[in-house]
């Protein structure tokens, strides 16, 4: 399974996300997130693959490609359940 994050790069979310990374990446050291800004022509590519218009979105994706669990209100979702999803 893997996390993917989306963002803009240039937004005021953006700090919100950065905070969530730091904060994730100190208490789940071995975990992985995929971070996506939504405004590289790939991120572009993969948000449309997933849907995504509202930053910033959280996505768990399973082995097969399927979609898990979302969190796209525009808030990050708690860190234990994408802890949980991560860790699969």
């Amino acid at each position: 399974m893997k996390v993917l994050i989306f963002y803009r790069l240039d937004s005021e979310e953006h700090r919100l996300v950065d905070e969530f990374i730091h904060e994730f990446k100190r208490r789940y050291p071995e975990l992985e997130l995929t971070l996506t800004d939504v405004d590289s022509i790939a991120g572009s590519r993969e948000a449309d693959v997933y849907d995504v218009v509202q930053y910033p979105t959280v996505i768990a994706i399973g082995s097969d490609g399927a979609t898990l669990q979302r969190w796209d209100a525009g808030q990050m979702p708690l860190m234990n359940e994408v802890a949980y999803f991560a860790n699969q």
